[in-house]
């Protein structure tokens, strides 16, 4: 009974990171524009396709790989695998993500001096341009939307005047960005903890 058990478990645990592979693979292929677009189909693949992550989760993901270093979209895959299927998940989740970048890239890089100076090879990559720009805002409007959801001051002042403001306008250095928004966070958790504790010890 428990060695069937094992097996059962055994194919669903194959046939999760088959689906993890597959759809990495699959986000990675029609990923243009860098990391934040992957976010958002990851996010429409995992969350609200699947429902393997909640949404609020997934927000937690994405500030991790966003705070580590390297690309986002390698990032986003280790820590939605590993959340998925422990290290047989970030291995697969990896695998998917790199493969196809790196197929697509040796392809071209062969071919490079035949379609350089193509028109209309060039005149695609502008329009591809102009849809980056369009999934990007798409995806800032989403996570910032499920911060908006918390109401949070202190999460819409480090959102609007600590991140925004401070790399739009004043044009911080985005590490710098993260680093503190990353600091205000444990201090706030920290006190938040103390508090708690101190009720828990009047009660």
């Amino acid at each position: 009974m428990e060695e069937q058990q094992e097996k059962t478990q055994g194919k669903k645990q194959d046939k999760k990171l088959w689906k993890i592979f597959w759809s990495t693979f699959y986000l990675s292929a029609f990923t243009f524009g860098g990391g934040y677009v992957i976010v958002s189909l990851m996010k429409k693949k995992f969350v609200d396709e699947y429902h393997w992550i909640e949404e609020e989760e997934m927000l937690d993901l994405v500030a991790i790989a966003q705070s580590a270093p390297g690309a986002i979209a390698v990032n986003g895959a280790i820590v939605i695998g590993y959340k998925l299927a422990g290290i047989a998940g970030i291995l697969t989740a990896i695998a998917g993500t790199v493969i196809p970048p790196f197929l697509i890239i040796s392809i071209l890089s062969a071919g490079y001096q035949a379609f350089r100076s193509n028109q209309i090879i060039s005149l695609m990559l502008e329009g591809m341009q102009a849809g980056v720009g369009a999934v990007i805002a798409s995806v800032t409007y989403d996570m910032g939307a499920g911060i908006v959801k918390k109401k949070d001051a202190l999460s819409y002042v480090l959102m609007v005047g600590g991140a925004f403001i401070a790399s739009c306008i004043f044009e911080v250095n985005v590490v710098y960005v993260i680093l503190i928004c990353g600091i205000v966070g444990v201090l706030r958790a920290l006190i938040e903890k103390k508090i708690t504790k101190k009720g828990s010890e009047e009660k």
